[in-house]
C-alpha cells in the first residue's frame, strides 16, 4: 500500500523536530503567539473585551421548577373562592393589579411584559418542561433543540471562550425534567450544568504548574492539534479543537465564576439567597458574552400549604427580579437583555384539602421584561376565577416565537436535521405583534 494514499499515520507522522520545537517554544517565550496575550487568556483582561460585550443579544431565564402559581404572583382573583388570602395591589400601569407579594414589581410594571392566558395543556412535569423550553413536543423520531442551545448557536461569538449556555440548577427537585439538550444541534450547543455550586469543577490550575507552563503546554496542544487537523478537515476534528479552547478559556478565566469579585454593594442588593447569588451570577455571565444563562428555583410544587410556599418564595422572586432589571438597566444592558420568568405550568385555582394548589396548564401566567419587548403590556385575560382563558389564548409556540423575534430571529428560520429542514417553530405558529417593541 502507498503510504501517501493511505488515512492511517506514518510512524513518524506526529514527530517534530527538535529545531521546530525549539522555534515554537522561543516564540511562545518572546510573547509572538496569541497564548500570551490572545484568544486563550482574553479574559484575563480588565475590560473583557468591553466593545463585545453588548454587540450580541443575551437572555436570562428564571426557571420556576415545579409550577408557581399566577394566582399568587401575576393575575390573583381577590374575593373569589379561588383567589386564596393574599390581596391585591395597583400596579405603575394603569388598571393593572398584582399579588401584594411582589410590591418591588408592582412600582416596575410600566418596564414588564406579562401574559395571562398561556394554555398550554400538559401537566406533566418532565413533558410540560420540554414543550415549554422547545415551544412545541418532541416527535417520536425528532427531538428538538432547546431555547438554550439555540440562542447559544446564533449568539455565540467565535473568538468567545466563555460557555454559550450555562444552566444553574441546585436543587434537587426536578433536576431529571430541566429538558435542556441541543439534539441534533450538537454537542457544542448543549448547556455547562452547574448542579453543585457557582464554578465548574476541576477549572483550577494545579499549583505545580506555573503560568509559564500552562501556556508553554497550551501552545505546544494548538501546534500539535494545526498538524493534525491539515490532513484531517472533518467536523469532529473541528469540534474537539473548539472545546479544547473552551475549556482552557474557562481555566484562564476561573475569576468569572467568582462571585466576590462583584463589588460588596452590589452583592448585597442582590441578597445572600442562592437564588439571588445565582442571578448576579447570570448577569456576570451575559455581561461577559454568554448568550443564555438559566437559573433554575425549585419547590414552587405547592400540592400542600400552597400559601405558605408563596408567602415565603414569591417575595423573593419579587426582590431578585427588581434587582437584576435595576442592575441590567443602570449598566445599559436592559436593551440587549431578555429576562423571562415562567416554569412548566402553573397552579389549580381550585384550592385542595391539603390548602394545596395542583398542577395546570389551561390558564396560567409567564413575565418578562427587557430587549425587544412592549413594555408596559398585559396581554390576555382569564375567568373571574382563574379557570380558563377569556381572551387572547396563547400557546408554547406562541411564547417560543415571541421569545425568538424579541432577540431578532425569525421564528421561520430553519435548520437541518441530517437533510430534514427544521424551522425553529411549528408551522402557522406566529410571534405575538402586541408584545414586541
Amino acid at each position: 500500500m502507498n503510504p501517501e494514499s493511505t488515512q492511517f499515520c506514518r510512524p513518524n507522522e506526529h514527530d517534530i523536530s527538535r529545531r521546530a520545537f525549539l522555534a515554537h517554544s522561543l516564540a511562545v517565550g518572546s510573547g509572538t503567539l496569541i497564548g500570551t496575550s490572545g484568544a486563550v487568556h482574553a479574559l484575563d483582561e480588565d475590560g473583557l473585551n468591553a466593545a463585545l460585550r453588548h454587540s450580541g443579544k443575551s437572555v436570562i431565564l428564571l426557571w420556576l421548577a415545579g409550577g408557581s402559581s399566577q394566582l399568587e404572583t401575576w393575575d390573583p382573583k381577590p374575593g373569589r373562592l379561588t383567589g386564596g388570602p393574599f390581596l391585591t395591589i395597583p400596579t405603575s400601569v394603569p388598571g393593572v393589579h398584582i399579588s401584594e407579594l411582589m410590591p418591588k414589581m408592582a412600582k416596575r410594571m410600566h418596564k414588564m411584559t406579562v401574559i395571562r392566558s398561556l394554555d398550554t395543556k400538559d401537566g406533566g412535569h418532565g413533558t410540560a418542561a420540554e414543550t415549554m423550553l422547545r415551544g412545541r413536543k418532541n416527535e417520536a423520531a425528532q427531538l428538538y433543540p432547546d431555547l438554550g442551545s439555540i440562542i447559544a448557536k446564533e449568539f455565540e461569538r467565535r473568538d468567545s471562550k466563555v460557555p454559550g449556555y450555562v444552566s444553574f440548577y441546585s436543587q434537587t427537585e426536578g433536576r431529571r425534567n430541566t429538558g435542556a439538550t441541543p439534539a441534533f444541534l450538537g454537542a457544542r450547543y448543549a448547556p455547562m450544568i452547574l448542579n453543585d455550586g457557582m464554578k465548574p469543577a476541576n477549572i483550577s490550575r494545579l499549583e505545580s504548574i506555573t503560568e509559564v507552563d500552562h501556556r508553554d503546554r497550551a501552545e505546544l496542544h494548538k501546534l500539535l492539534s494545526a498538524r493534525f487537523a491539515r490532513s484531517r478537515d472533518t467536523e469532529t476534528v473541528k469540534s474537539h479543537a473548539s472545546a479544547y479552547a473552551k475549556v482552557h478559556g474557562l481555566m484562564s478565566s476561573e475569576s468569572l465564576f467568582d462571585i466576590t469579585q462583584e463589588p460588596k454593594w452590589v452583592r448585597d442588593q442582590y441578597g445572600p439567597g442562592q437564588f439571588a447569588q445565582q442571578t448576579l451570577m447570570a448577569r456576570r455571565m451575559v455581561e461577559s458574552g454568554v448568550p443564555f444563562v438559566r437559573v433554575g428555583r425549585a419547590w414552587w410544587d405547592s400540592h400542600g400549604q400552597n400559601f405558605e410556599t408563596h408567602a415565603e418564595m414569591v417575595p423573593e422572586l419579587d426582590h431578585v427580579m427588581a434587582t437584576l432589571m435595576d442592575d441590567l438597566e443602570q449598566r445599559g444592558m436592559l436593551d440587549s437583555t431578555l429576562v423571562c420568568a415562567f416554569g412548566e405550568f402553573g397552579r389549580t385555582p381550585k384550592i385542595n384539602a391539603s390548602l394545596g394548589r395542583d398542577h395546570f396548564a389551561s390558564a396560567w401566567s409567564a413575565a418578562m421584561f427587557g430587549c425587544g419587548l412592549q413594555p408596559g403590556a398585559v396581554y390576555g385575560k382569564t375567568d373571574e376565577d382563574g379557570m380558563t382563558v377569556a381572551e387572547n389564548p396563547v400557546g408554547p409556540g406562541e411564547l417560543f416565537a415571541t421569545i425568538l423575534k424579541a432577540v431578532g430571529l425569525e421564528p421561520e428560520k430553519e435548520y437541518y436535521s441530517g437533510s430534514r429542514p427544521i424551522p425553529l417553530v411549528n408551522p402557522g405558529i406566529h410571534p405575538i405583534p402586541d408584545l414586541l417593541s
